[in-house]
């Protein structure tokens, strides 16, 4: 008697405890550790060597690619490269400088998963023709250790002239330059594009190198596309999804490269108010090429002349490159346009 009691006690008491039922039947367990992910915060800057990001926030392409997304813009690669290492962005387009940096001096984290522009990199002159008329000059470059500085301060190596002896560099904001050059207070810069076909059409410049004539097969790396090894292995949907959309938005510059570069423009110019008049544009895209798989060879290189100008004690990149995810997007979407298709 006591033991039929007893049965009736606990099945009234399973019987009023909400969910008992379902425990016992497993359900109600299925929401268990189920957190909701916070957005992917991608960053990019108001460049046209950042056409794809660009375009992709214009469009809305990324947003409808990665629902949620949140785009940031910066100014400066540092400033991105910074808050990818504080975990307050997941993926950013950003130049090789800046990228190769942050990887050799924030623990090896970073990694490059696509590349998004080639080219467009030039040093202009006023008077100089020659590297020897160079002497006693002096030339401005976007920001001391970036990707341009580099660059100038190697090819000026190259031609025998000492910085601060022979040649004075000076860092300077983009706009800086151009305004310094018209007044005739520069005798040059070494600048990304449309800097350099500004320089050349609005100050009667010289283009003295083109950087392309200084890498195999006049190609290299300006914007690479980026992120982290934490989140490649925890948000590897997202990342795929996002690299589908920037593949798509890069067939589309290879493809259709007039119809893309407009695009370009009328994105550029709603981020900065100001649109790049036609002949400027033309001319400045006439040196960029767009591109989708790492060369990791053009990243060592880069490296290499920055650690012998000092402004890095190694030039170890290996691990730095991961593009698993773009091989496995591209394979999904069918073969790549050719290398050297665009403008």
């Amino acid at each position: 008697m006591r033991l039929g009691f007893l049965v009736v006690g606990l099945t009234a008491l399973c019987l009023a405890a909400s969910g008992c039922k379902k425990e016992q039947s497993g359900e109600g367990t299925a929401k268990q550790g189920v957190k909701e992910q916070r957005p992917l915060r991608m960053g990019f800057f108001p460049n046209i060597t950042h056409g794809q990001a660009l375009v992709g926030n214009a469009s809305g392409a990324f947003q409808q690619a990665v629902p949620g997304i949140e785009m940031k813009m910066f100014n400066a690669g540092p400033a991105a490269m910074e808050a990818l290492s504080a975990g307050s962005l997941d993926v950013s387009y950003v130049g090789t400088g800046p990228a190769i940096n942050t990887f050799l001096k924030g623990g090896r984290e970073l990694r490059v998963i696509a590349a998004a522009a080639d080219s467009g990199a030039v040093l202009v002159t006023k008077t100089a023709r020659t590297p020897a008329e160079l002497k006693g000059k002096t030339l401005g470059t976007p920001q001391l250790g970036n990707t341009q500085d580099i660059a100038l301060r190697h090819w000026l190596g190259q031609q025998g002239l000492k910085v601060g002896q022979d040649v004075t560099v000076t860092p300077l904001s983009n706009p800086d330059i151009l305004g310094l050059f018209l007044n005739g207070r520069i005798e040059g810069a070494w600048v990304p594009e449309p800097w350099g076909a500004r320089m050349v059409a609005e100050g009667g410049g010289h283009i003295l190198v083109d950087e392309r004539d200084l890498w195999p097969e006049r190609r290299f790396h300006t914007t690479v596309l980026v992120t982290t090894q934490k989140t490649l292995k925890e948000r590897p949907e997202q990342l795929k999804q996002l690299l589908r959309a920037h593949v798509e938005l890069t067939r589309q510059w290879q493809q259709q490269p007039d119809t893309f570069i407009s695009r370009v423009n009328e994105a550029f110019g709603k981020v900065t108010g100001h649109p790049i008049s036609e002949p400027i544009l033309k001319d400045a895209f006439s040196r960029l090429q767009p591109a989708l798989e790492v060369t990791p060879g053009q990243l060592q290189q880069a490296a290499e002349h920055a650690r012998q100008l000092g402004f890095i004690a190694s030039s170890d990149l290996s691990g730095m490159v991961d593009d698993s995810l773009l091989r496995e997007v591209m394979g999904s979407q069918g073969p790549p346009a050719p290398r050297d298709a665009g403008p």
